[in-house]
C-alpha cells in the first residue's frame, strides 16, 4: 500500500506539470509505471493462474480451426489492402523533396506552414498531377522544422526537376513573408532511389525469413523420433509471413484514417524488427515443446497433451513480455516524437499479432501436422569419441 501511494503521488505531481517535462522524461516515467504494474501482475499468483485458466478454457488446440479461420480472414483482408489500396508512401519510396528550415524565434505556426504547403501543392496541381502529398513536422529538441513533398514519378525527369526547384523556391519565399527562417538543407530524392528501396526491402524480408527457417530446422533437429525439424521450420515461415502481412495491413488501414502514418524506411525497419520479436516468442513455445517431447514423449505417446502442457508452461511469460513491450510502445506512440510514430505503431501491431500467432497459430499447426505421429524414446545425438576429436 505504501508503494502504491508513493506511485500515486508521483503520478499526480507529474500530471500537474507534464507540459513542462521533456518528451523523453514523460515516456520514461510512463514506461516505468507500466513496468511496475507488470511486475505486480507477474508476482500475483492469482492473476498468474487466472491467465492460464482463461487461455486453457479457450483451448488453442481443441479450437484451432476457429483461430485458423479468424486468422485467415484477417490475413486475406490485409493482403487485399496491401495489393489493391493506394499506399501512403513517403518520399523515400516515391521520390520527392525535403526542405529543412531553421529558425531563431518560436513565433511560427506549424499548422499555418502545413496550410501554405498544401495551397502551393494545389496550385501546381491545377493542370496536371504533380505533387502527391505534402507534410510538415517539427524536429524535437532542435530549432528545425521539415517540409516534405512527394512528386508524381510519371512526369518526365526534366519537368520533374523543374517542378521540384519551383516548389522549393516558392515555399521559401512564402514562408519568409511571415517568419524569420532559413532554408538550411534541401534534399532531392529521385524516383529510381525509391524503386531501389522497395526492391531491397522485399529481398531483405525474404532472406530474413528463409535464414530464420534454416536455423530453426537445424536447431530443432532430433527433437523426437517421429517429429521432423522441417515442420518447425515450415511453421516458422508461415507464422512470420502471417505476422508481417497482417501487421502491414493494419498499418496501411490506419494510414488511411491518419495520413501521418506513411510507408517509409522506418516502416521497413519495423517489419524486420517484428520478424526478430515474433520468432523469439515462437521459439520459446517450440523449445518448451521440444523439451517436453524429450522428457515425456516416450511415456505419454500423446502429442496433444505435450503441446498443451508446453503452452501452459510458457504462456504467462509470453503474455507478460508482450504486454510490457506493448505498454512501452504505446507510451512512445502517444508521447514520443512524430518522426518515429509510424515505426512505433507498426511495432505495436506486430507485437500483438506475433503473440497471437505464437500461441494460437504456430502450436496448433504443429499439432495438426503431427497429430497421428508415433512418438518413441528420444535418442541423443551420437557424440564423437576422444580420438575423433583429436586434430592431427
Amino acid at each position: 500500500m505504501l508503494v502504491a501511494q508513493l506511485w500515486y503521488n508521483e503520478w499526480v505531481f507529474s500530471c500537474s506539470c507534464i507540459k513542462n517535462v521533456p518528451i523523453v522524461c514523460r515516456c520514461a516515467f510512463a514506461a516505468s509505471l507500466f513496468c511496475f504494474v507488470e511486475f505486480f501482475l507477474y508476482t500475483s499468483s492469482y492473476i498468474h493462474y487466472l491467465i492460464i485458466i482463461t487461455v486453457m478454457k479457450i483451448n488453442p488446440i481443441e479450437n484451432r480451426f476457429i483461430y485458423f479461420i479468424i486468422s485467415g480472414v484477417i490475413f486475406t483482408l490485409s493482403l487485399w489492402v496491401i495489393l489493391f489500396w493506394n499506399l501512403n508512401l513517403w518520399i523515400d519510396m516515391t521520390g520527392g523533396t525535403q526542405l529543412e528550415f531553421s529558425y531563431s524565434d518560436y513565433t511560427y505556426d506549424l499548422a499555418q506552414i502545413q496550410t501554405e504547403a498544401e495551397t502551393l501543392a494545389d496550385h501546381r496541381n491545377i493542370w496536371e498531377s504533380v505533387i502527391n502529398s505534402v507534410s510538415s513536422y517539427k524536429i524535437t529538441g532542435e530549432d528545425i522544422f521539415i517540409i516534405e513533398a512527394g512528386f508524381n514519378k510519371n512526369i518526365n525527369e526534366k519537368d520533374l526537376e523543374m517542378h521540384k526547384v519551383a516548389f522549393r523556391d516558392e515555399m521559401e519565399t512564402n514562408l519568409k513573408e511571415f517568419w524569420n527562417i532559413t532554408l538550411s538543407r534541401y534534399t532531392n530524392i529521385g524516383a529510381s532511389f525509391g524503386d531501389y528501396i522497395k526492391q531491397t526491402a522485399k529481398l531483405t524480408l525474404f532472406l530474413a525469413i528463409v535464414a530464420i527457417a534454416i536455423y530453426i530446422a537445424y536447431a530443432f533437429s532430433g527433437a523426437a523420433v517421429g517429429i521432423s525439424s522441417l515442420s518447425f521450420a515450415g511453421i516458422t515461415i508461415v507464422t512470420l509471413f502471417h505476422d508481417v502481412v497482417i501487421s502491414s495491413g493494419l498499418y496501411i488501414f490506419a494510414s488511411w484514417f491518419f495520413p501521418q502514418f506513411q510507408i517509409d524506411t522506418f516502416f521497413i525497419t519495423a517489419l524486420l524488427t517484428i520478424l526478430g520479436y515474433s520468432i523469439n516468442d515462437t521459439i520459446v513455445i517450440f523449445d518448451r515443446i521440444r523439451s517436453n517431447l524429450m522428457s515425456f514423449g516416450w511415456k505419454w505417446k500423446n502429442i496433444k497433451e505435450i503441446i498443451e502442457l508446453s503452452i501452459s508452461e510458457s504462456l504467462t511469460r509470453s503474455i507478460y513480455t508482450s504486454l510490457t513491450l506493448a505498454f512501452v510502445l504505446l507510451c512512445i506512440l502517444l508521447l514520443g516524437p512524430d518522426s518515429i510514430s509510424g515505426f512505433t505503431l507498426t511495432m505495436l501491431f506486430g507485437t500483438i499479432v506475433g503473440t497471437f500467432s505464437s500461441i494460437f497459430i504456430a502450436s496448433p499447426l504443429l499439432y495438426e501436422f503431427h497429430k497421428h505421429a508415433t512418438l518413441s524414446e528420444y535418442i541423443k545425438r551420437e557424440e564423437l569419441s576422444e580420438e575423433d576429436k583429436m586434430v592431427v
